[in-house]
């Protein structure tokens, strides 16, 4: 009984210390301070230090066009050209005045000097069949009624060629026409050659090409079984064989090559015969 009367008040010890506690708990909570209001503004600090440099940002827009400067001075006067292509023939000038009339001539021994004219067209019909043996055997050139062709033995690419030729007062060989392509075939045979460059490109419209005058093939062609092959830049050179057919060569191939000249050019003949580099 007495152990029972010690547990009741052990109970009742211990609901009344809770009770104390919570009561304490409360009034702790009850008295906590709350914040004051929002005080002034301080001083601003001073300057800091310059912070590290950042990364580099993306380019800006392009800008505007600037004004146009002012023109420059005259620069040196650049290396002369090779030498053009040989002119047409002009027109024919207006008649001029008629000369004055001349003295009576006097009266001559016609007999005599009828002799005379006969042997000098004697000697110079022999004087002319010499030039003939001397261009045609000794310098190698062919010849025929309007041209004179020369077959240089000096191997170029085809527009050096074509400079040295022009250089000669002529130009690279142009066969125009069946007639012109065989006497050029028989010559290259002649020579013992297989192949010499002509004055001819193909353009670049399929099928067309342009003599070394400018003027265009239109007549006559001889082309090889399959040309032209094609109209690259660098492929568009002609070469003519000693069987008389054309096929489309690279420029820049060195070989022979044959000269046309005009036989009314009264210097022909220095000129074809002068060897230039």
């Amino acid at each position: 009984m007495a152990l029972q009367l010690l547990g009741s008040q052990f109970l009742l010890l211990f609901l009344l210390c809770s009770v104390v506690s919570k009561i304490s708990s409360t009034e702790v909570c009850s008295n906590t301070l709350l914040p004051g209001s929002k005080g002034d503004d301080g001083e601003v600090g001073q300057e800091g230090e310059q912070g590290k440099q950042g990364k580099t940002g993306p380019p800006g827009r392009q800008g505007l066009a600037g004004e146009l400067g002012s023109k420059g001075e005259v620069g040196q006067t650049g290396k002369t050209g090779p030498v053009g292509y040989k002119g047409y023939e002009g027109d024919l000038g207006a008649k001029g005045p008629s000369g004055l009339k001349g003295k009576q001539g006097a009266t001559c021994d016609c007999g005599r000097y009828r002799k005379v004219v006969g042997q000098m067209d004697i000697n110079i019909n022999k004087l002319k069949n010499a030039i003939k043996f001397l261009k045609n055997v000794i310098l190698g050139i062919m010849e025929t009624e309007e041209k004179l062709y020369l077959i240089v033995r000096e191997a170029r690419k085809y527009q050096d060629a074509l400079v040295n030729c022009n250089l000669r007062s002529g130009t690279l060989a142009m066969p125009k026409s069946e007639e012109s392509n065989s006497v050029l075939a028989g010559y290259v045979t002649q020579a013992g050659l297989t192949r010499v460059f002509i004055g001819l490109q193909t353009s670049e419209e399929p099928g067309m090409a342009v003599y070394a005058d400018q003027s265009p093939l239109q007549n006559y062609s001889a082309w090889a079984a399959g040309e032209p092959q094609g109209v690259a830049s660098n492929s568009s050179c002609v070469e003519l064989s000693s069987a008389g057919q054309w096929s489309q060569v690279s420029c820049h191939v060195s070989m022979f090559y044959v000269c046309e000249f005009n036989k009314d050019i009264s210097h022909h003949t220095e000129a074809v015969t002068t060897r230039r580099a």
